[in-house]
């Protein structure tokens, strides 16, 4: 039986509407700046298996240490298992498909939140098929995340803005290297028109999608 949606304890994603500027290449970065993006990534590789299919994430080590030790200590607890994706947020701006996929465990049997580790800092933007951690205020985030549709850049930290939550952005600490074929179909599953509350109201996924078990991987082969 799927886990029943706890609205009120289950952190979000609210997207902006105005896209950023496209990330800098590394010839364009300062000597220190370029240096550090040289430095070798450690990868650590998570295979999702969902009653629809299986999703393989690449969660980069290197550059989000914190967030992705969090995510394996719910991986190698088995926490995950048994959770579910629950939320489909479609967007009806940009290229289509727009919009995120939300899973994890909604409150129920956590760790304490892990601290904020902002997109400045990773380098890890909201591309479509990033992982990012969902949250109320920045270092709040627990077990949720999302998977991006598609290029989503105002999910980045903004330093710039005047807003805080803005300011801080998501926490961003991966990508899907097999499955995004599974991502969209679990986005594309019915949702409720009447489920949820405030922004999330229309977006919850009915029945929920199964997450029957997460478990690290061996790196998958390259690409021929």
């Amino acid at each position: 039986m799927a886990r029943s949606i706890r609205l009120a304890a289950v952190p979000f994603v609210v997207a902006a509407c105005a896209a950023l500027a496209g990330a800098a290449s590394a010839q364009d970065l300062p000597p220190a700046a370029a240096a550090e993006a040289a430095v070798p990534v450690e990868h650590v590789y998570v295979a999702l298996t969902t009653s629809t299919g299986v999703i393989v994430l690449d969660l980069d080590k290197t550059h989000a240490p914190l967030t992705v030790a969090n995510f394996l200590k719910y991986v190698d607890g088995k926490r995950f298992d048994g959770a579910t994706f629950y939320r489909a947020m479609h967007l009806d701006w940009g290229d289509q498909p727009s919009g995120l996929l939300q899973g994890g465990l909604q409150g129920v049997n956590v760790f304490p939140p892990v601290a904020h580790e902002p997109t400045d800092v990773t380098g890890i933007s909201h591309k479509a098929g990033t992982i990012s951690m969902a949250r109320f205020a920045p270092g709040s985030a627990t077990a949720d995340f999302t998977i991006m549709l598609s290029d989503i850049p105002s999910l980045d930290a903004q330093p710039a803005s005047e807003n805080l939550d803005s300011r801080a952005g998501f926490a961003a600490f991966g990508h899907v290297v097999s499955g995004m074929d599974v991502v969209r179909r679990i986005w594309d599953e019915p949702r409720s028109p009447t489920k949820g509350e405030g922004v999330m109201k229309g977006q919850i996924l009915e029945p929920a999608i199964k997450i029957v078990s997460a478990r690290r991987v061996p790196a998958p082969p390259p690409a021929s």
